[in-house]
């Protein structure tokens, strides 16, 4: 089922909405058999392409890392999606009342799951670290998930439209400050916790 919601999600979007509202999922399904495949892809497809390919900006000079280097850095990539997706459901949770929501925090974690559902898949980019390819297919994905956004919150937190479009501005807020949350938190580690030691390509 999960996956034929996958695939409607990116095919249909309105019409599987609904359906996804009718379902029910429950936050311990959504968390072990959905969050833990999609986070999966960007993590595996990163530790494979920047390890056995190896990042390029141009296409010409690749620079590789060290396997034993790249995997705890793919690991705290992988549980740092599982966290993302919980800190933005939550804020949808506790934003919620202030646009006439009133849906369970399951519902709400359905509605953060699959929107992202673009930007998990788009981390299969990452086999190929090239800087221009996997920037353009990143913003694709985003783009799609701002879209995937606004169609879903009318339908699945059950408010009107001229709500929803405040209520998914908020939300978008609060992924894209998530984003670069992630991003800005990946750069210290990379340079103290977790060192990364390139090799030539």
């Amino acid at each position: 089922m999960f996956i034929q919601h996958m695939m409607g999600i990116l095919y249909h979007p309105k019409q599987e909405w609904g359906q996804i509202r009718k379902e029910h999922y429950s936050a311990a399904h959504i968390f072990l058999q959905q969050i833990s495949i999609l986070a999966a892809i960007p993590a595996i497809c990163m530790f494979i392409g920047t390890t056995q390919v190896g990042w390029s900006i141009a296409g010409s000079e690749f620079i590789k890392l060290d396997t034993m280097s790249a995997l705890p850095a793919a690991v705290a990539f992988y549980f740092a999606m599982w966290v993302a997706v919980g800190f933005i459901t939550y804020a949808i949770h506790w934003m919620e009342k202030n646009y006439g929501g009133d849906v369970s925090f399951d519902d709400c974690l359905s509605l953060a799951t699959y929107t992202a559902t673009p930007m998990f898949l788009s981390g299969l980019a990452a086999l190929y670290p090239l800087l221009w390819f996997n920037v353009g297919v990143g913003l694709l994905a985003v783009c799609y998930s701002v879209y995937l956004l606004y169609t879903g919150v009318p339908v699945i937190m059950k408010i009107p439209e001229e709500r929803a479009f405040l209520f998914s501005t908020s939300i978008l807020t609060v992924g894209l400050c998530t984003l670069v949350g992630i991003i800005v938190t990946s750069v210290i580690l990379w340079s103290t916790v977790i060192p990364l030691n390139y090799i030539s390509g």
